[in-house]
């Protein structure tokens, strides 16, 4: 699957004038919608073809047994309600921005392409690491993520609708909790990279074996 991404905005300031105009309350289904597993087999179809749990209803996001549920499911019980349709980019789950800029204030979060489609990540995802192209691009970009600090492609503020929840949930003030933790804390480098121990960086990787030394041959 190709992800490519989208045209920045014309400047980082507009950028950042239109997040916070648009930072008004978020709606109710958001929090479940960002907490629901999705792509489970529906329980209530087990042996059809497309039963996997891929949608969300916005008019019961509460309903039981679960708020995600299948292509079956959404003819049965959904049909008239504004259902929208969860996808996946790279294990991570992705929504069409099509399907929900009418009804939530998506301002300011980092929008890419896949498929011919913008879509948005629901959800924080773990920082590239180690010495691959991502990795590269992650560590050369002046743009990151106002919570988690991820590397951004554009001069948006979020990575991900999630991180911009927490932003408007404390008011623009989720931004320090992030920074304060990567100062104060030491993450796990991945294997290969390097460990920090008394303040200094070791090199991780596998030890070379010494030249092995042949016994001198007897006189």
């Amino acid at each position: 699957m190709m992800m490519r991404r989208v045209a920045p905005p014309a400047s980082g300031e507009e950028a950042e004038a239109e997040a916070e105009a648009g930072s008004s309350t978020m709606p109710d289904w958001l929090e479940t919608l960002l907490s629901t597993r999705f792509f489970l087999a529906c329980a209530a179809h087990p042996a059809s073809p497309r039963n996997e749990c891929n949608m969300f209803c916005l008019d019961c996001p509460r309903a039981p047994p679960s708020p995600a549920f299948c292509y079956y499911c959404r003819s049965h019980r959904h049909q008239a309600h504004r259902v929208i349709q969860i996808r996946r980019s790279s294990y991570h789950d992705v929504v069409r921005v099509s399907e929900v800029e009418d009804v939530l204030d998506i301002s300011g979060v980092q929008t890419y392409v896949i498929n011919s489609a913008k879509v948005l990540f629901l959800n924080e995802r773990p920082q590239p690491r180690g010495a691959g192209a991502a990795a590269g691009k992650a560590a050369a970009s002046p743009y990151n993520c106002k919570i988690c600090a991820r590397a951004l492609l554009d001069p948006f503020r979020f990575c991900s609708l999630g991180c911009k929840l927490v932003d408007t949930k404390t008011g623009g003030r989720g931004g320090a909790t992030a920074a304060a933790g990567d100062a104060g804390g030491v993450g796990n480098d991945e294997a290969g990279g390097s460990k920090s121990v008394g303040g200094a960086a070791r090199p991780q990787g596998r030890r070379r074996k010494g030249i092995p030394q042949r016994a001198p041959f007897g006189s």
